[in-house]
C-alpha cells in the first residue's frame, strides 16, 4: 500500500487514476510516500523520512525546496504542458484587452449615471478615449518556447501577428512544433527592439528575475505592451509603472496583482487565472499522477525538474533504482556490491542530468535488504530503493 498526501486541492480525475486497493489518499498522513500539490508552500516544511516523490500539479515549482529535495535524493514531479492551452487563451485575451483598452473602457462604462438620453451622450463623447489598435501586422516577441510559449506564438500567427521567439534551450522537438513563420532572435535584447507586444513564458530563476528592468525598458519600441502571465518577478513593476508615466509602455497586461499596479490606469491585472480552468487542472492532476504512480511502482522517471528522464520497460521482477551525485566510478559500485551479492544484472541503465544521476537496475533474483543498505552506504549515493514486483506477479 502506497501513502499519498495530498497539500492541495487535486482533480478528483487525477487521483481517480490511483487504484483504491493500492494507495491510500488523504490529507493527513505521516509517513507518505509521495506529496501531491499545487501551490502549497513546502520551503518551511519537514521533510518526512519516508517520502520518495514530489508531484506538483502544474508546471512552477518555485513553491517547492527543490535543491533540499535533489540532495535527499527526491525527484520533483511537474506537469508541463498540461495547462498550455489555458495559459494561451488568456495570453491572447491579454494581447486584446491590451490593445482595446476594454478592461478600461467597461470601467467607464459601469460608472455613466443618469438617464439613458445622457448615458447615450456621455457614451459618444467618452468613446474617443478609448480607441485602440488592430493586432494583424503587429509584432509579438515570445520569450520563452517550451509549450506554452509554442501555442502562444502559433495562435499569434493565426492572428495575422508577425512573430520573434527566444529560448536558448529550444530542443528540436520543440522547434518542429513551431509555425516555420516564427523569426528567431539571437538575444532577448535584439527581441525587445523589435516588438510591439512581448511576452514572457520562462520559470522565475535568479537569471530570470527583473529580466524587463529600467534598462531594457530603454531598447524597447514606443508604445510596447508587455504581458506577463508566467511568474511574479520577472518584470520590475516599478521600472514598468515609470515607463508608462512618459509614455514608453502603452499598456502591462499580468496576473499578479499588487498595491502599485492594481489600480493603475494603464495596467490590467488578474488573479493568477493562467491555468484556472477545470480542463488545465484535470489534466495537470492526470499527467503528474501517472508519473508519480510509474515512479513508485516502476522506478520510472519522466518530467523530473530535477533528475534525468529514465524510463525502462522491465526486464524482471527485481528491480534496484539508486538517485547519486553525479560522480566518477559510481556505477561501477553498485555494479561491484551486486556482483559481491551474487546478483546478475539483466539491464542497467544510468542518466545524469548536472549534478545528479539516476541508474536503474533489473536482476535475476530478490534482492536482500542488507544488499540495499550496502548500496545505499556508497559515498555519493543519496537515496537506493527496491521497487515492488508489479501487481499481480
Amino acid at each position: 500500500m502506497y501513502n499519498i498526501q495530498i497539500l492541495n486541492n487535486i482533480s478528483s480525475l487525477g487521483l481517480s487514476r490511483l487504484p483504491a486497493e493500492s494507495y491510500r489518499v488523504d490529507t493527513d498522513i505521516k509517513a507518505p510516500d509521495a506529496i501531491l500539490l499545487r501551490s502549497f508552500k513546502m520551503h518551511d516544511m519537514e521533510i518526512p523520512q519516508s517520502l520518495l516523490a514530489v508531484g506538483r500539479a502544474g508546471a512552477g515549482v518555485n513553491n517547492i525546496p527543490v535543491a533540499k529535495l535533489s540532495k535527499l535524493g527526491i525527484p520533483v514531479f511537474n506537469a508541463p504542458g498540461a495547462n498550455a492551452n489555458a495559459v494561451k487563451e488568456l495570453v491572447i485575451a491579454g494581447l486584446i484587452l491590451g490593445c482595446r483598452q476594454i478592461c478600461q473602457a467597461w470601467d467607464y462604462s459601469r460608472q455613466l449615471q443618469g438617464s439613458d438620453e445622457e448615458i447615450n451622450k456621455a457614451v459618444e463623447a467618452g468613446k474617443k478615449k478609448f480607441a485602440g489598435f488592430e493586432l494583424p501586422g503587429r509584432t509579438l516577441g515570445v520569450i520563452g518556447l517550451g509549450s506554452i510559449g509554442r501555442h502562444v506564438a502559433n495562435a499569434a500567427i493565426g492572428l495575422g501577428m508577425k512573430v520573434i521567439g527566444f529560448d536558448p534551450g529550444l530542443t528540436v522537438e520543440g522547434a518542429w512544433q513551431l509555425s516555420s513563420s516564427v523569426h528567431r532572435a539571437a538575444s532577448v535584447d535584439e527581441l525587445l527592439r523589435n516588438s510591439d507586444f512581448v511576452t514572457f513564458h520562462v520559470p522565475l530563476s535568479d537569471k530570470t528575475r527583473n529580466m524587463i528592468n529600467a534598462e531594457r525598458l530603454k531598447l524597447m519600441k514606443p508604445g510596447v505592451v508587455l504581458l506577463n502571465f508566467a511568474r511574479e518577478g520577472i518584470i520590475d513593476d516599478a521600472a514598468v509603472s515609470a515607463a508608462i508615466k512618459v509614455g514608453k509602455v502603452y499598456g502591462y497586461i499580468c496576473d499578479f496583482p499588487s498595491n502599485l499596479l492594481k489600480n493603475h490606469e494603464r495596467v490590467i491585472t488578474l488573479p493568477h487565472l493562467g491555468a484556472s480552468t477545470q480542463e488545465a487542472e484535470d489534466n495537470c492532476a492526470m499527467m503528474v499522477v501517472d508519473q508519480v504512480r510509474d515512479f513508485l511502482e516502476n522506478g520510472n522517471i519522466r518530467h523530473s525538474v530535477n533528475f534525468p528522464d529514465v524510463v525502462v520497460p522491465r526486464a524482471s521482477d527485481h528491480r534496484l533504482v539508486v538517485a547519486n551525485a553525479n560522480v566518477p566510478n559510481m556505477l561501477g559500485q553498485i555494479s561491484e556490491t551486486l556482483g559481491h551479492a551474487g546478483l546478475n544484472i539483466l539491464d542497467m541503465v544510468n542518466m545524469s542530468r548536472a549534478d545528479l544521476a539516476y541508474t536503474l537496475a533489473d536482476l535475476d533474483s530478490v534482492i536482500g535488504e542488507d544488499v540495499r543498505q550496502r548500496i545505499a552506504a556508497i559515498p555519493g549515493v543519496l537515496k537506493a530503493r527496491v521497487v515492488p514486483p508489479p501487481v499481480g506477479t
